[in-house]
Parts: structure tokens; sequence; C-alpha cells
């Protein structure tokens, strides 16, 4: 483009200059406000402008539309990879058009994704959720500059972690909390339902109406909440996470995670399509989880695992949904993991059992062991759960301690709280 030369004018009727050139590849003339009201100055931005032209810095901005590019991003590569990514990629684009309307794809800058964050945290999203929304976004705008639909990606700012929160949305727990979550599986299979028939119907019903419907709400979890109990106990002792868990099937199929019980050891064979690491793995079942898949009678390992129905008897599929009744269990068994920073309490969730089963089995294998059975891509994730085992057992080691100085072992102990008495 060493043909390129910019000029300059002002017309009449204008405060600045104006700068043009004609370009030899759009076979038209381009202008630009030198944004100055001398010559000079205006000559003086002509040069940087035509310096940067030859030299192939300067790129038009990008005329697509936004909603053309979505379509395009959508069709070309979100459809290549996971599901669970393309729906997560999809709920970051809505969020973005809510917050800023972009028109053009040149219309998302560094402003608006900063005005995005501002908003989302105003709705009281996490920072980790917030986080993954602008990871979304910055890999289609790095996808738009490879097909030359950008000139530049925009400096996205990612959040660091905020002040006074926490890495984990929950916590791992304990055995007694989970007994108390095995029990009140009926409970939360009828919150649940009533929470989700609150959204289909506004029909308001009598007292004795309501209670005839909890009663035979009541009656029809009794009959469900066996197979719940059973996929609370695997979760807890198995580790797997939730959509790993419904992929779960007794028969050798390419889209599920299949069981295998015929070797020496139990074996879970996990395919990269399947898995958030995206490899293929020959995964060892934990003894614990290993006991209740072989409890499970012959004639019943057949199709998947775990086959969970609601209250109204019918299958559920959808992850999101028995997520949600799985909170709810942990809410009827007042489980409390956590509070965010608007003091909206969290309630044990389907990723808590697996939490727990980190840090169950971060005391019994080493880190690189742990790292496996827990299919973290990083061994920064795994360490988490030996920083809080480690201050756990040091709260234990330091509390003995003062007990056994206390019950007059110590007699520095002993003399300082003589000390304090003489005192007073």
């Amino acid at each position: 483009m060493s043909e390129i030369r910019v000029k300059v004018t002002k017309f009449g009727d204008r405060k600045f200059w104006i700068a043009y050139y004609d370009c030899p590849l759009e076979g038209r003339r381009i202008s630009r406000s030198t944004r100055k009201t001398t010559r000079r100055e205006a000559e003086r931005f002509a040069a940087v402008w035509e310096a940067e032209l030859r030299a192939g810095r300067y790129k038009p901005p990008s005329k697509i539309t936004w909603a053309d590019f979505r379509a395009r991003y959508e069709g070309e590569h979100l459809a290549s990879l996971a599901t669970k990514t393309g729906s997560s990629a999809d709920t970051a684009f809505n969020r973005l058009e809510a917050a800023c309307r972009p028109k053009r794809l040149a219309d998302i800058n560094a402003e608006k994704i900063s005005h995005l964050q501002k908003k989302l945290r105003e709705e009281g999203l996490a920072e980790s959720s917030i986080r993954s929304y602008l990871g979304h976004i910055k890999a289609a705008l790095k996808w738009a500059k490879e097909q030359e639909l950008l000139p530049e990606v925009p400096k996205i700012r990612m959040p660091a972690r905020a002040k006074g929160g926490k890495h984990m949305k929950g916590r791992p727990i304990t055995g007694e909390e989970f007994d108390r979550m095995l029990a009140k599986v009926e409970a939360g299979l009828v919150a649940s339902s009533f929470s989700r028939s609150k959204r289909q119907t506004k029909r308001r019903l009598s007292a004795e109406a309501m209670r005839k419907r909890l009663r035979d709400k009541q009656q029809r979890a009794d009959r469900v909440a066996g197979p719940w109990r059973f996929f609370l106990q695997s979760l807890f002792a198995g580790g797997l996470r939730l959509s790993e868990a419904l992929a779960l099937s007794w028969d050798n199929r390419p889209d599920k995670i299949t069981v295998d019980l015929s070797g020496p050891r139990p074996m879970l064979h996990i395919r990269a399509d399947l898995e958030k690491g995206k490899q293929d793995r020959l995964y060892p079942v934990a003894p614990e989880f290993a006991r209740l898949l072989a409890a499970v009678p012959l004639a019943e390992r057949r199709g998947d695992v775990f086959r969970l129905c609601g209250v109204s008897g019918q299958r559920i599929t959808e992850e999101n949904r028995i997520g949600k009744i799985i909170s709810e269990i942990g809410k009827a068994a007042r489980v409390h993991v956590n509070t965010d920073n608007k003091g909206r309490v969290k309630y044990a969730s389907a990723h808590d059992l697996r939490r727990s089963f980190g840090t169950r089995w971060s005391a019994r294998v080493m880190p690189a062991q742990l790292q496996q059975m827990m299919r973290h891509a990083s061994i920064d994730t795994t360490m988490k759960y030996y920083v809080q085992a480690d201050a756990t057992e040091l709260a234990d080691e330091i509390w003995n301690a003062f007990e056994r100085a206390t019950a007059g072992n110590d007699p520095v102990v002993n003399s300082s709280v003589n000390s304090e008495t003489d005192v007073q």
C-alpha cells in the first residue's frame, strides 16, 4: 500500500480539517476528521495516518452486525464444541446483549466489557461466574479477529478474586450433615415440586386443598426416594461431577460413561466428549463407590445407572433440574455451606458432595493421585483440598495440646493462669 497518499482539506462549514485518501483496494475515497483547527496540525495528523496505512497498522472497523456475527460464530465454531460449552456461551452472549445492546461487532470495546462487569456485579453474580462469561466473550472476539471480522481484540480485564470473596462457592460437608440430607430426600422432592408448580400456575387453592396436595406429594415422594438416596450416596462416595454421574451407564455406548466391573478392580471408561478435561480416561472407582455399584442386582445392570423421577413419577434427565432438587434436599436438611456478600444463604449442592470426596481422600493419597481421582487439569486445584485438610489437622493438634496443658500437665500455662488470678 505504498502508493497511498493522505491529503488534507477544509470545508467552510466545518470546524476541523479533514484528512482523506483514495483507497486502491476498495476503489473509494476514505476520510477522517483530524480534530485539528490549523493546517499545520492537520498535516501532522495526515502524516501519521499515512505511515500507519503504509505499514499496515491501520484497520477499518468491522461493519458486520453483532447478530450476524453471533449466528456465524454459533454455526461455525460452537457447533463443534461440547453442548455445555455452547450453552454457557449463549448465556454469556445473552447477558452481553441485555447489558450493552451491541448493534455491530465493533461496538464491543473495553468500555462495554467494563460496563457488563458492573451490571453483573449489581445483579449479585459471583466473580467466578463473571469470569466465565468474560472468558466466552473473549474467545468469541479472538475468533472474530482470526476470521478477519475484527481488527483487534479489545482489552478485557478479567476479574480478580473479590475482596472478602472465597475460592469455593460451597464447602465439603461432614458425615453427619450427609446423613441429614439422606433423611430429608422426601422433603426436598416435595419442596422442589411445589416451587415448580408455583411457577406453572397462578390458581389459588384453599387450605384444605393445599393439605390434600401436600399429602399426595409426600406419598409420591416416598415411592421415588430410593433412587435419589442411591444417587446422593454415589456422588458422596464416588466424587463424580453431576454431568458425569448422569452419563453413567451399564452399557458400552459411545455417548455414555461405561461402568466395568469385570476386571480385578472396578473401572469407569470416560470418553473425551463427556469429560471436562477433554481426554479419554480409564478411571479407577473408589472402593466405597464400587461397593454401591456391586450391590445393584445383575438383572438391573442395564441402561443408565441412575434413573431419577420427580414426585409426578416422570423421569428427570435435565442436569439443571436435578441439581436444583439436590439443593432443595440440602435446604430441607439445613446444611448451610456458604453465605454470599449480600447475605444470601447457599445450601449443600451436588458439587459439595464432590468436595467432600476430595477432602476425605486428601488424607489417604498423595496429591498426584488425588489429582487423577478428581480429574483436575491443574494440581493447584487439587492442592486446595490439602490446604483445608492441613488446617483442620493443625487445629486438632492445637486444641489437643491446649487441653493437655490446661489439664495440669503444663506448668507454664498453670503459672500464667495463677498469675492472672492473683492480679484480679
